[in-house]
């Protein structure tokens, strides 16, 4: 029992799994109900609908992953993250991220990680990125790295300071639902967090220091209503803990890495897929973050979206790292897609934003 628990909290790189792998992963989205013709693939659906080639629209928001090292190992994580993850964005790339910022069109930077807090470079691009007049600034926090040591404890000033948008994970309203996704203790951590980030100004009424949470189903279902979700949640957090925040958005699980292993472990793989696939809107794939984003990894490389980067499908231009960065010729691109892409197209649809069509 005890060597299960241990194995539960490790990456799937440390457990060696095979769907540490992309190429692993892809094989998988690839075959199955999708190579018999039981379910159409993404770009077959994309195509009846009128959507192929996924193309570009304005680059609006650069986002960029600084890392995977995270003290949290999350059921569903499509990074895959955890205290066991090295890969960590040097200073000299971020150098290279922050001429891209002066000089980008992009309105919005959005930082991600693992907990993005955990790079040792973390406050001074936070600080040099400031200066480059971002409209703008996202920080995707896990909130228990706020708790996680004395070190971090005064990030809610910090973000205060820079007039950063804290968009945090929050799974559910209730310890049990959220400490079965996120580990033992994290609710409680959680909770601390938001009453920190509260304290300082955060998510409060009138106030322009934005707090917003990040809702992911615990198993393999889809998000129910974004809408009457962020009214649940904050009703029961204000009654229950006082706290306050902006906006909830609901994102769908991708059935890649750490959720693809737990829907293939759980039998629950092609039902899931069925589900997605069902749930198709059109009127979603206008609005999927890939066609106004450019992911930046941790090493400098570029994709169409977070989800891509941990797929290794690398933006389908002669320009593929961040030192090169040109946007006219990015913009002129097909976005690389697979069955994952599902994810992002089921129901009111799904982006790091949150639901995306209505």
């Amino acid at each position: 029992m005890l060597k299960e628990k241990k194995k539960q909290q490790q990456s799937l790189h440390k457990r060696h799994s095979e769907y540490a792998f992309a190429n692993k992963q892809l094989e998988k989205l690839s075959n199955g109900v999708f190579a018999n013709g039981e379910l159409p693939t993404f770009s077959e659906k994309i195509n009846e609908t009128g959507h192929f080639p996924l193309r570009p629209t304005k680059l609006e928001i650069l986002q960029i992953n600084v890392g995977y090292m995270c003290n949290q190992v999350c059921e569903h994580c499509h990074v895959d993250a955890g205290p066991d993850r090295k890969e960590i964005m040097t200073r000299e790339t971020m150098l290279q991220c922050l001429e891209v910022i002066k000089n980008t069109g992009a309105h919005t930077l959005d930082l991600t990680g693992g907990a993005p807090e955990m790079n040792p470079n973390f406050r001074w691009f936070v600080e040099e990125a400031s200066k480059a007049g971002i409209k703008d600034f996202i920080v995707r926090s896990n909130l228990t790295i706020i708790r996680a040591n004395k070190k971090y404890y005064d990030l809610p000033d910090f973000f205060k300071k820079h007039n950063v948008h804290v968009v945090s994970s929050m799974p559910h309203w209730t310890r049990g639902k959220t400490d079965k996704q996120r580990g033992a203790g994290v609710f409680d951590l959680s909770i601390k967090a938001l009453q920190e980030l509260n304290a300082v100004g955060y998510g409060m009424l009138g106030s322009t220091l934005r707090l917003d949470l990040v809702y992911n189903p615990s198993g393999a279902f889809l998000p129910g209503d974004q809408t009457s979700m962020e009214k649940d949640f904050k009703k029961a957090l204000l009654e229950d803990f006082g706290i306050h925040f902006h906006n909830l958005f609901a994102i769908t699980n991708l059935p890649i890495s750490r959720f693809l292993d737990y829907l293939i472990a759980s039998e629950n793989y092609e039902d899931y897929m069925y589900s997605l696939v069902e749930a198709y809107n059109p009127a979603a794939v206008k609005s999927v973050m890939c066609r106004n984003t450019i992911s930046v990894s941790w090493d400098g490389y570029l994709y169409d979206c977070d989800f891509n980067q941990m797929l290794e499908l690398k933006v389908a231009s002669k320009i593929q790292h961040i030192s090169e960065y040109n946007e006219d010729i990015l913009n002129d691109r097909n976005i690389i897609i697979s069955q994952h892409c599902y994810g992002c197209t089921a129901g009111a649809g799904s982006s790091c934003q949150g639901a995306v069509a209505k």
